[in-house]
């Protein structure tokens, strides 16, 4: 039962953005994806997630030789539930449709479980240059990124639920009809569609202030975003306020939301996007 110690988590943090770093260049490596597989659940998978992937796992391996890794291409070949107390979620192309439609919002995700909760997460951005990171307890950050090179990070924090317009991030490709009705009963809500976890990462730099999922997702989606937000001040709970659950056998987050500001003011619903 593999476990994790937070204090470890500085010292790698910087290997670990070299790590989404490489995952990043080996994705440029594949312009369009490669050629589009249709997984068993519906999901498209290209060469760039499999070639992001082994860069990732590869990287991981030989950080963390005794914690088990979790990534979404290996995860359909696998019985993935886990019982280890601390292991390695990675989704190395999150985002897969939007990179094959020629958008910007794709990202690598590496995620650190610990007990049940992420208490690490890094999302970079290829296209963007972006990274965002964060330590739960101790901070996160963006930086930038440019020629397999990280720049100076800076800090970055969540903002405190707006008196006017709420800002909310949505799913550019999974929308379902219960998302969108709850949205649509939000006050003064503007609406930002956007692909992949990157919509953690707005809340996280304070620039958005919630962001809802009412249908199901898997824990390679959420883990790193979440692990991000948290580090910067935020919060992300099942729809009734409990703590997500990961791990499970299916390793699926039924729904979600996430709020820059972790005790957002209750307010009438009324409409909104």
């Amino acid at each position: 039962m593999p476990s994790f110690d937070i204090a470890a988590g500085p010292d790698l943090m910087g290997e670990l953005t070299a790590i989404s770093i490489a995952a990043a260049g080996d994705i440029a490596l594949w312009p369009g994806g490669g050629g589009v597989r249709i997984k068993a659940d519906g999901s498209p998978v290209t060469k760039a997630d499999e070639a992001a992937d082994l860069a990732v796992r590869n990287g991981l391996a030989r950080l963390f030789p005794d914690l088990p890794i979790v990534s979404e291409e290996q995860a359909e070949r696998k019985n993935t539930g886990m019982k280890s107390a601390s292991y390695l979620l990675v989704d190395p192309l999150d985002g897969t449709r939007d990179f094959i439609a020629g958008r910007d919002e794709y990202t690598v995700n590496i995620g650190l479980i610990s007990d049940g909760r992420p208490i690490l997460g890094i999302v970079a951005a290829p296209a963007l240059g972006l990274i965002w990171r964060g330590i739960v307890g101790r901070g996160a950050e963006r930086l930038e990124f440019s020629s397999g090179r990280a720049l100076t990070p800076e800090p970055i924090r969540t903002r405190s639920r707006p008196d006017g317009e709420l800002i909310v991030m949505v799913s550019r490709s999974h929308l379902d009809v219960p998302t969108r009705t709850y949205v649509e009963r939000l006050p003064r809500a503007r609406c930002i569609a956007c692909g992949s976890s990157m919509k953690f990462c707005r809340l996280a730099e304070g620039v958005a202030d919630h962001y809802p999922r009412l249908g199901p997702t898997r824990d390679w989606d959420v883990a790193a975003g979440h692990a991000v937000l948290l580090a910067a001040g935020g919060a992300v709970t099942e729809p009734d306020g409990a703590a997500l659950v990961y791990g499970t056998p299916e390793l699926r987050i039924p729904a979600f939301l996430a709020w820059g500001d972790p005790a957002p003011s209750k307010e009438t619903p009324a409409a909104g996007c």
